[in-house]
């Protein structure tokens, strides 16, 4: 057998430098030299190369079995010939004997094939250690550091790897600047032969779910839980909480003092508005608080049909529809249910937000479905939810008070 203690540092360092196990790397160079050796010997079944894991010697054998009348010298020994290689062992009919068979310039050709292996044995575990590392943040927030346009998307650095934030995960109207920090939901993780493949996005409305879990503590902790999430990416999220400890209120948790927590949050999302509601296991009281901040007279719900009548005072019934009917629509996919919102007067109207009168049988009371725009894209295993304090911006108090 020849010895390379050379190769037994180098793999000890590469073990030390890229975390990946001498063991598998030992492993993967035998089997290459097992496929050259059979090249040479043909493709027989009882050749095995080995090499010691501490010196680095490495030889080729053959097994044989030991048989009295030999009829394939290649599978076959007899006890006489096995006694002569191994005079010190004894044998019996039916025993294995290990044959060295390594070839005189067998060192040059194991020195080739274990750099070509190794090289790409390195290739693959860094890859793989890689797709583990971000296989483990799939469906939670990373921070990135943009680094440039190409096209609509944008490259974005995580780190040891690149993700690229395509058009449709951007919120409309978003820009950012090379080397500014970004968080960023991760989708998807797939392995590639290139490398990890990562789906990020800054419009999911998880987003939203896992922000407020590294900035609440109540709801990292479990005392309070979101409990269904509705998002408009850029312009407004509804979230539903409730709390596991009576003595928690999970809006003012998540609010936090002076909306510390939801601001900060608020922030990260370039001004998003975010509304925070109660939720209730009751669909008629859960469908009021969704409706929030408009005043609601009454709800009459059908559970079996998934739908709801809202009745709202007439001077707010532009309040509760929500401009281009946003406030409605996050309700329908806050709570699951088909909104119909009325006014309780004469007035079956509505004032649109350039200040037009609209007669309500042309609005929007069919149209508020649960769900996401895109179908199916953000299932019910997605929790949804949102907060705000500021409705003036939106809602002038004099088209409130028509």
């Amino acid at each position: 057998m020849d010895s390379n203690k050379e190769l037994i540092e180098a793999l000890n360092q590469i073990e030390k430098e890229k975390d990946i196990s001498k063991d598998i790397l030992l492993e993967a160079i035998e089997n290459s030299l097992l496929t050259a050796c059979k090249n040479q010997y043909g493709k027989s079944d009882n050749i095995k190369v080995t090499i010691n894991r501490d010196t680095g010697a490495f030889g080729v054998y053959a097994e044989k079995e030991i048989v009295e009348e030999v009829e394939d010298p290649v599978l076959q020994i007899t006890p006489e010939e096995a006694r002569q290689k191994f005079p010190k062992k004894k044998y019996e009919i039916g025993d294995i004997v290990n044959i060295e068979i390594t070839p005189k310039n067998f060192g040059r050709i194991a020195a080739q094939k274990a750099k070509q292996v190794v090289v790409q044995k390195i290739r693959e575990e860094e890859r793989k250690v890689l797709y583990n590392q971000y296989f483990e943040k799939e469906r939670d927030i990373v921070t990135g550091i943009v680094q440039r346009y190409v096209g609509e998307n944008i490259s974005i650095n995580l780190g040891k790897v690149d993700a690229v934030l395509t058009k449709n995960e951007q919120i409309a109207g978003e820009h950012f600047r090379p080397t500014e920090r970004v968080k960023l939901y991760v989708v998807e993780v797939k392995d590639t032969t290139k490398g990890p493949k990562i789906t990020v996005s800054r419009t999911h409305p998880e987003l939203v779910k896992r922000l407020f879990e590294a900035e609440v503590a109540e709801v990292k902790d479990g005392v309070v839980e979101i409990r269904s999430i509705s998002r408009e990416a850029g312009a407004r999220t509804k979230m539903a909480v409730s709390s596991n400890d009576p003595n928690v209120d999970p809006v003012g948790a998540c609010v936090g003092i002076n909306g510390a927590r939801v601001n900060a949050i608020v922030d990260e999302l370039r001004g998003e508005k975010i509304d925070i509601i109660n939720w209730s296991d009751d669909p008629a009281i859960l469908i009021r608080n969704a409706l929030s901040p408009a005043k609601v007279v009454s709800v009459d719900v059908e559970e079996e049909e998934k739908t709801a009548r809202v009745v709202v005072p007439g001077y707010q019934l532009s309040l509760a529809i929500g401009r281009e009917g946003q406030n409605a629509r996050l309700a329908a996919r806050l709570t699951g249910y088909k909104i119909d919102i009325k006014s309780d007067g004469n007035d079956d109207g509505y004032y649109d937000g350039n200040g037009s009168y609209q007669d309500y049988e042309d609005g929007y009371a069919e149209n508020y479905e649960g769900g996401h725009p895109d179908g199916e894209a953000y299932s019910d295993e997605y929790s949804e939810g949102e907060y705000s304090d500021d409705y003036e911006e939106e809602y002038p108090q004099e088209d409130l008070d028509r």
